[in-house]
């Protein structure tokens, strides 16, 4: 797909498939062209070239059908500011011919309590979870995620990764819009990397990890008799030093296992020997550099 705006290309040329029953992960540096592309695979906007087939549908010319079938939380969306949680809910489900319940999707997603609070009342995390909600109303065959947990404190966050797994299992598929490598690094399938309007990088997190070769390293503490030059001959260490108590192992591969044996082979047991290994994040900066963008 395409999209211009004016003279500037927002989706230059992206191209990729998503799988039935995946979490299909798409993430990028602000104005990347991720919610650009979100919106020309929901139908909110017509792209100015490519071809787009959602469900076997054309989701500019079988807009009305593919919305009956597919569910979608937006990054900026709102309501009027006195409608109730509930009044929402349940005018929203009125759209549908065959709603699911609202009142077990506002259990689900914590908003029971929140139930007669006015839309303007709501903090913004409990916001994003009414509007997954409403997107989950009419049983969806494909979710659309856009920075699902943008605003929710670490305990809410790990919530929702929960629900959005029996989403999952539920036999639905889910593309997952966000800036938290973290979060697709947990629950993505496959993640797209879109930079300048562009696919950089397709794969399962583990591959993209994988591909990054970057070192591993391993710390521990250890008394001042301990010389960290005992380790350097093991297989993948390429280096070892101390600065004070604390000994830093860095090499390829898994550093674990041989440095273990050979710290137990010595008689010492740290407590707190402590494995690094690169992320998502690491694949991200690698990819897309480490400026910072508006």
């Amino acid at each position: 797909m395409r999209k211009e705006y004016g003279g500037t290309i927002a989706v230059d040329d992206v191209s990729f498939e998503v799988g039935r029953g995946e979490i299909f992960g798409i993430v990028g540096p602000n104005g990347a062209g991720k919610t650009t592309a979100v919106e020309c695979l929901t139908g909110m906007r017509k792209p100015d070239g490519g071809r787009i087939e959602v469900l076997g549908l054309d989701p500019n010319r079988n807009g009305d059908e593919l919305r009956r079938r597919i569910g979608v939380q937006l990054q900026q969306a709102a309501l009027p500011d006195r409608l109730k949680v509930w009044e929402a809910l349940d005018l929203y489900s009125s759209f549908y011919d065959s709603p699911t319940d609202w009142r077990e999707l506002m259990d689900r997603w914590g908003l029971s309590e929140k139930r007669g609070a006015a839309f303007e009342n709501l903090s913004g995390g409990q916001k994003q979870r009414l509007f997954v909600a409403l997107a989950l109303l009419n049983e969806p065959e494909i979710v659309f995620l856009d920075e699902l947990t943008s605003g929710l404190d670490p305990q809410a966050r790990r919530a929702s990764w929960n629900l959005v797994r029996e989403i999952r299992d539920a036999g639905r598929t889910v593309v997952l819009v966000t800036h938290f490598m973290d979060e697709a690094e947990m629950l993505c399938d496959r993640v797209a990397v879109i930079d300048e309007g562009r696919v950089i990088a397709l794969d399962t997190p583990r591959k993209l990890i994988g591909n990054l070769e970057v070192e591993s390293s391993l710390s521990f503490t250890a008394a001042n008799g301990f010389d960290p030059a005992s380790l350097r001959n093991l297989p993948g260490v390429m280096e070892a030093s101390r600065e004070g108590d604390l000994v830093v192992v860095s090499g390829s591969g898994s550093l674990l296992a041989p440095v273990a044996v050979e710290l137990d082979r010595q008689g010492i047991q740290p407590d707190d020997l402590t494995m690094s290994r690169a992320t998502l994040e690491d694949v991200f900066i690698f990819l897309t550099g480490r400026n910072v963008r508006d």
